[in-house]
């Protein structure tokens, strides 16, 4: 098998598990119901948001009409890279691998934001439906993200001393995230630790055949 096909496998792999877990927990939950999976410190919780990974949001309608471009965009810049990758031969496969990996993520969330909207009525207060005969809770690009992951590993108070917060409840690991989230984390976070170096050096390649070939291209013009 190519490597291009093993890339395209793996973003496979990576949406499928996202959005059959996505349609699940959006067909069988309402918002804040939760399933325990181990007790105390890991549930399936089930939250929606506007925005970014791990519930980060933009505000308005604009807000979220932007951050679906940028999406747009950021997925087809990324498909474009990762496509060059896996033509070049001296690019270690793991580096392939986290890049799939992120795009894969960036594929999953952006198909909530596109589509959910507009395929599911909405979860406050009720179990959503597939395909509801009313229509959906919003229109195109206006989706919201499915998420569910909750690890509370501790709990407890954040002691009086500390300002603004002294005596507020304490909870880590507290965002929700979602399995598009994780492959995105987890890309980022390999290539920071195994191929940064690899990926500079990419980079810097990069830039000096770009630069040869203007020089190349300006001395072939020059009379």
């Amino acid at each position: 098998m190519s490597r291009a096909k093993k890339a395209l496998l793996i973003i496979f792999l990576i949406l499928l598990a996202d959005q059959v877990l996505k349609i699940w927990i959006k067909t069988n939950l309402s918002i804040g119901d939760e399933i325990v999976v181990f007790k105390n410190w890991f549930i399936l919780h089930f939250v929606e948001n506007n925005g970014m990974a791990f519930g980060f949001e933009f505000a308005g309608e604009y807000g979220k009409m932007f951050l679906s471009v940028f999406r747009i965009l950021a997925v087809v810049a990324i498909g474009w890279y990762l496509f060059k990758l896996t033509k070049e031969k001296d690019i270690p496969f793991g580096f392939i691998v986290c890049i799939s990996l992120i795009f894969a993520g960036a594929i999953g969330n952006i198909i909530d934001s596109l589509f959910y909207g507009m395929i599911f009525n909405h979860s406050y207060g009720q179990v959503a439906a597939l395909f509801p005969e009313g229509g959906g809770y919003s229109s195109f690009l206006h989706g919201r993200v499915v998420d569910m992951f909750y690890f509370p590993l501790i709990e407890g108070r954040y002691p009086e001393w500390v300002p603004r917060v002294g005596g507020n409840p304490f909870i880590f690991f507290r965002p929700v995230f979602n399995i598009a989230d994780s492959a995105i984390t987890v890309g980022i976070f390999s290539i920071l630790l195994f191929y940064r170096k690899h990926f500079n050096k990419h980079e810097e390649n990069q830039s000096k055949e770009n630069g040869t070939e203007e020089l190349a291209t300006e001395s072939e013009t020059k009379p």
